[in-house]
């Protein structure tokens, strides 16, 4: 009779039930943030996860032969996953966009950072572990989020940043916040390429003006191509 565990392993088929449960523990963080539009969605954070997971079942089980044959020889399982948590940052770094004042993608860094450590733990075997840290993850990204944005409403609608074109005066920009007489406490500049160029405008707080208004009255200046309010 064909024999699966001399092909396969004795611990394959804890291997696949880890694995799967990476697979959908980390699928299920990806997806949220797919669902967010994120640079790192739902393949991405499988991945990271399935790879973790893989890389500390090889620290567990990838050995053993070269163990029981050699009595001789030690090992320290940590010593991959250790560099499996150090390494996975070039992969959140990339996550990270900075766009002049404005910072995106630390969140969806942070959940990469995070579903390695939970392919790791899985990988482990502590499953319970896995699954809480799961549910905690998701309801931070979720609920938490809501409750940032009714904290910070006040501090997030003082910047304007545009997308315009180079031929763009910047003067035709700020005499449209001199009607709604707006003072203007920082403004950036930045090329996007030799055609387009941001425009970031820090307003002072506690102004009261219309913002539908205002946003309306920039679109119509000709060759403003993106107009975004936080």
């Amino acid at each position: 009779m064909f024999d699966l565990t001399a092909l396969f392993g004795e611990n394959f088929d804890v291997m696949v039930y880890r694995v799967l449960l990476a697979t959908v523990l980390c699928g299920l963080i990806g997806f949220e943030r797919e669902l967010k539009k994120h640079s790192a969605g739902f393949r991405t954070h499988i991945l990271v996860g399935v790879g973790a997971c893989v890389m500390m079942l090889l620290s567990l089980y990838g050995f053993d032969s070269y163990i029981s044959e050699h009595h001789t020889i030690r090992f320290d399982p940590a010593r991959i996953p250790s560099y499996v948590i150090s390494g996975i940052g070039f992969l959140g770094a990339g996550t990270i966009i900075v766009h002049g004042v404005t910072i995106r993608g630390l969140t969806t860094a942070a959940s990469i950072w995070t579903v390695a450590g939970l392919g790791l733990v899985i990988g482990a075997g502590m499953y319970a572990l896995a699954i809480f840290a799961t549910a905690v993850v998701l309801l931070s990204l979720i609920f938490l989020n809501s409750f940032e944005n009714i904290f910070t409403k006040k501090k997030s609608d003082n910047w304007v940043h545009l997308l315009v074109k180079q031929d763009v005066h910047v003067g035709n920009v700020l005499e449209i916040f001199d009607e709604f007489d707006l003072l203007i406490k920082r403004m950036e500049i930045e090329s996007e390429n030799p055609e387009q160029r941001n425009i970031y405008i820090e307003l002072e707080k506690n102004q009261q003006f219309n913002r539908n208004d205002l946003l309306d009255r920039i679109s119509k200046l000709d060759h403003v191509t993106y107009i975004y309010e936080r």
